[in-house]
Parts: structure tokens; C-alpha cells; sequence
């Protein structure tokens, strides 16, 4: 079961991490993604298990293609970046599947 589409009320952009080049960090082509967005300061681990603090976080489908190091931006036009990443699942059980992407 997917997280309810009536609960996806607003639209994020995500250019998906691919890596460094020569000048820098290398992203993908955006895409648009339906989400919710929650706007409140949290402290989370990163993946070098730094204690950060994360100012948004975005809900989404199980589908959502952000790995760690993407740029989201949100609703409101800002752009951040994503901290960590984590996917939901409960095969088998009533309980919906979800991505949930911690942000700058």
C-alpha cells in the first residue's frame, strides 16, 4: 500500500545526486514529484553519523528516486539539499509505504 495521494498536498523538484566531476557535485535532471512538506528544525544524523539539523522534510511515494546529496527544492522556491533518506515498507501489512527525505 502507498502512502494516500490526497495526502501529497504540495509538488517538490528533485535533481538527484550522481556524483563529483571535475567542477564539482554532479546532478540528474529534475524531476517533479508530489509530497508533503513540513517545515520544522529537527537534528538528525547524516551519513557520516554527524549530529545536523535538518530545516524541512519531505514525505513522499515509495517511488521517489532522492539519493542523499540531491537538491530538492521545495514549495516555496527554496533550494536545499537532502541529508538523509529513508524508505518505508511494511510488506504484508496494512501500513503505507513511504520515502521520507530529510533536508538542509
Amino acid at each position: 500500500m502507498k502512502l494516500p495521494g490526497w495526502l501529497l498536498r504540495h509538488t517538490v523538484t528533485i535533481e538527484p545526486y550522481e556524483g563529483d566531476g571535475a567542477y564539482g557535485p554532479v546532478w540528474g535532471e529534475p524531476a517533479a514529484a508530489r509530497a508533503l512538506v513540513a517545515e520544522t528544525v529537527k537534528h538528525v544524523r547524516d551519513t557520516t553519523g554527524d549530529i545536523v539539523v535538518s530545516t524541512a522534510q519531505v514525505y513522499a511515494g515509495p517511488d521517489l528516486v532522492c539519493p542523499v546529496g540531491s537538491r530538492v527544492i521545495l514549495p516555496d522556491g527554496r533550494i536545499t539539499r537532502a541529508l538523509t533518506v529513508a524508505h518505508h515498507t511494511a510488506p504484508g501489512l496494512p501500513a503505507p509505504e513511504s520515502t521520507e527525505v530529510y533536508c538542509e
